[in-house]
């Protein structure tokens, strides 16, 4: 840095909003779906997740900025906007956003036309489609409908949240009386497309629910003719607080799962097509502010575009991909015990399978010399394997701890029912703590063997889930280590035994744990790095996230690289530093990976001493973001890799293979912007997730990858064709 270079010092300078930062993040699974690599439902695959992840951040995230606003707080972010000039900022960011979506969807649904996949308007089907759909409408759909008139006899009635409505301008047929507004709210339960029958093979014609419900809205409302309609849907505040003097957490949860439904409006979609006075009755009546109020020139509720992801037209899907079980279990007769006293094993998900995991369990549920098991569960489905495991284990009379994290957003009443189900099986459930969420994704087995007890610690990045785990990518690493074992013994003392988080850690020995000592490692070992580059040694920082915020971690990064330290970070979504900025981050370097499967796992290396990679290095795989909440308020665990072949396969190929990817990779500027890394279609390049899927299990095999200068980019994505 020369002597003439001077960091930014203003706050807007330095950092980049993290509510901007994330819906970038969803821009680029937006574009997702125009990368005409990807098979084209695949690609109406990622339209539909970006919709649901713009429904979650207004339910979470910008409901939370709204409260804000509503209370009069003026608290600044970390780039100095207060909530009002966020939610300004984040309203124009997601108006674009949406008007992108309805671009994209208009451009699928003609591609999909193309291969025979159509969605229909009720106007455009023959005499015999009417037929049959007037005779499922009558049959299958007309029961399970609650027409209601709305009038001062009849109160507009309460839309729960992400529900769908359709209201009609109603006036008598014989001319008669006044016109009334009919409401007919739809069923929760039923589909959304219903697929029209078809003798021709590979033909797949749909019609929305909502314009069935409007056709037929003599049938709902007899004797009223319809002089307009639109469709609406609602979307509420979801966010839970719990109150810290709650004496019973589980009924307190029950409660509000029940409130959440009825949370305050932060987005009411409605129809542009519809009459203005029904629209601006609706928004009205259901008590939504003007700023509430979206109209779609399009489709409402993209998220249920999935719903149009068929099966059978594989030729339109990812070619199918079988997750492989490690070798070296395998090769033990499954016996996951020997396998993992011999050495350690990293298990790459997706890559290679969760059923691993699951063996894991079940096999210590079934083994006689096995006497206790602890488990901690964030997510997971309600017919979780893993939950079988246990139960089966504590039926089987062995010591069975589970610490369930009911406070998981979305799963909580998931995890309430596991809960209730472990519970009467005879596993002793622990909920954790009031205001610390327990993130840390550990399993430890303790196993009476001939030379004393023996652990079995399982560590992992993403959660104990049979259905991510075949989408996102993580680690897991099973160890026999007794320092490991003590640690992660010691984790589930410190959660099992206190009702407050204690003023100091648990004494862990080789485990850093958060909320204790986390930050303060990470940021003394990228100290550690920035002395050595003062010094004129080898120094650097690999690091590998879902998202980077914490403001104390980001500035130790900007004081390492005006040191000199080069880091190279893959931030796959939020990213609150700047990259790159004269006298601040000149040798900082951000990269997002998007693409078929979800970056989710968490590594950090520090090159101590050596130029990265080298056996050297220090290496860690984490449960944990580096976010204040992650660091300051969660129960997460930082897990050193030492085991050279495990470290090798970590540093050396999964880190390597991240930071030379070109296929999926977007490249972050300091002004917060990204650049599709310049790719040479779907047989050129490289693609990390390609190159994972193609090779068989590396743990400690074949060469390791060498890290690449970072690839140049590509011009900015072409503009839209215009219509």
């Amino acid at each position: 840095m020369s002597a003439a270079s001077k960091a930014p010092s203003a706050a807007s300078e330095r950092y980049i909003n993290r509510e901007l930062s994330w819906l970038k993040f969803n821009e680029r699974v937006l574009e997702e779906a125009e990368n005409e690599n990807h098979p084209l439902l695949e690609r109406l695959r990622f339209l539909s997740i970006s919709a649901n992840n713009l429904d979650e951040f207004y339910m979470v995230r910008y409901a939370g900025l709204r409260e804000q606003v509503r209370a009069g707080i003026q608290k600044l972010s970390i780039e100095g906007r207060t909530p009002a000039e966020q939610v300004r900022d984040i309203e124009a960011s997601i108006k674009q956003l949406i008007k992108s979506q309805q671009a994209c969807w208009a451009d699928l649904r003609a591609e999909l036309k193309q291969e025979q996949i159509e969605v229909l308007s009720v106007s455009e089907l023959k005499r015999t489609d009417m037929t049959w759909l007037k005779e499922r409408f009558e049959s299958q759909i007309f029961p399970i409908l609650t027409p209601q008139a709305v009038d001062p006899a009849h109160p507009f009635p309460f839309i729960p949240n992400l529900g769908f409505a359709v209201a009609f301008q109603l006036n008598p047929a014989d001319g008669n009386g006044e016109t009334m507004v009919g409401l007919v709210p739809m069923p929760a339960f039923s589909s959304r497309f219903i697929r029209l029958p078809d003798k021709k093979s590979g033909l797949l014609r749909y019609v929305r629910l909502e314009s069935v419900i409007a056709h037929f809205h003599e049938m709902l409302f007899p004797g009223f003719d319809a002089i307009g309609h639109c469709v609406f849907r609602i979307v509420r505040d979801s966010d839970i607080e719990i109150e810290e003097e709650a004496e019973d957490l589980i009924a307190e949860f029950e409660i509000l799962l029940k409130q959440r439904r009825r949370g305050r409006i932060v987005r009411i979609h409605i129809d542009s097509d519809g009459p203005e006075t029904l629209r601006d009755f609706v928004a009205r009546e259901i008590g939504a502010e003007s700023r509430d109020v979206t109209l779609i020139d399009g489709m409402l509720g993209m998220k249920d575009l999935s719903g149009l992801i068929a099966k059978d037209r594989p030729e339109l899907l990812f070619q199918p991909f079988e997750a492989r079980f490690p070798e070296r279990i395998r090769e033990m007769g499954g016996d996951c015990f020997e396998a993992i006293r011999a050495k350690d094993i990293l298990v790459h998900h997706p890559y290679e399978s969760f059923d691993v995991v699951v063996q894991f369990i079940r096999q210590a549920a079934r083994d006689p010399d096995v006497i206790a098991i602890k488990q901690t569960l964030y997510r997971t489905t309600l017919n979780s394997p893993i939950v079988a495991a246990l139960i089966e284990a504590a039926e089987e009379g062995k010591n069975v701890t589970a610490l369930v994290e009911i406070k998981a957003r979305f799963d909580e009443e998931t995890n309430l029912r596991l809960a209730r189900d472990l519970e009467r099986a005879g596993v002793q459930v622990v909920y954790g703590f009031i205001d610390y969420k327990t993130h840390a994704k550990v399993s430890l087995i303790i196993r009476r063997e001939q030379d004393g007890l023996r652990t079995y610690t399982h560590f992992g990045t993403g959660n104990y889930h049979p259905i991510t785990a075949k989408i996102y990518t993580d680690l897991a690493l099973f160890t026999a280590d007794p320092i490991m074992g003590r640690d992660a013994g010691r984790l589930f003392n410190y959660i099992t035994a206190y009702k407050e988080p204690p003023s100091t850690g648990p004494g862990l020995e080789k485990i850093i744990m958060s909320p204790f000592a986390m930050e303060a490692y990470l940021i003394d070992q990228i100290k550690k790095e920035e002395k050595a580059a003062k010094a004129g040694k080898p120094s650097g920082i690999w690091a590998k996230m879902n998202s980077l915020v914490d403001q104390d971690v980001i500035d130790a990064l900007y004081s390492a690289s005006q040191a000199g330290v080069p880091i190279r970070l893959v931030i796959r979504g939020i990213c609150c530093l700047r990259p790159g900025v004269p006298g601040l981050s000149e040798t900082i370097q951000v990269k997002s990976l998007v693409g078929r499967f979800l970056e989710h796992s968490r590594i950090v290396c520090f090159a101590n001493g050596e130029t990265l990679p080298s056996e050297k290095a220090k290496v860690y795989m984490s449960s944990a973001d580096w976010m204040d909440r992650n660091l300051k308020r969660r129960v997460e665990a930082l897990v050193p890799i030492e085991v050279p072949t495990v470290h090798r396969q970590v540093l050396n190929q999964i880190m390597v293979a991240n930071l030379n990817d070109d296929q999926q990779s977007w490249d972050m500027g300091a002004d917060g912007n990204y650049t599709r890394i310049s790719q040479s279609g779907s047989d050129g390049g490289f693609s990390a997730h390609r190159y994972f899927m193609d090779n068989p299990s590396l743990s400690g095999r074949g060469s390791a990858l060498v890290v690449s200068e970072p690839p140049r980019l590509a011009p900015r994505k072409r503009e839209r064709k215009a219509k």
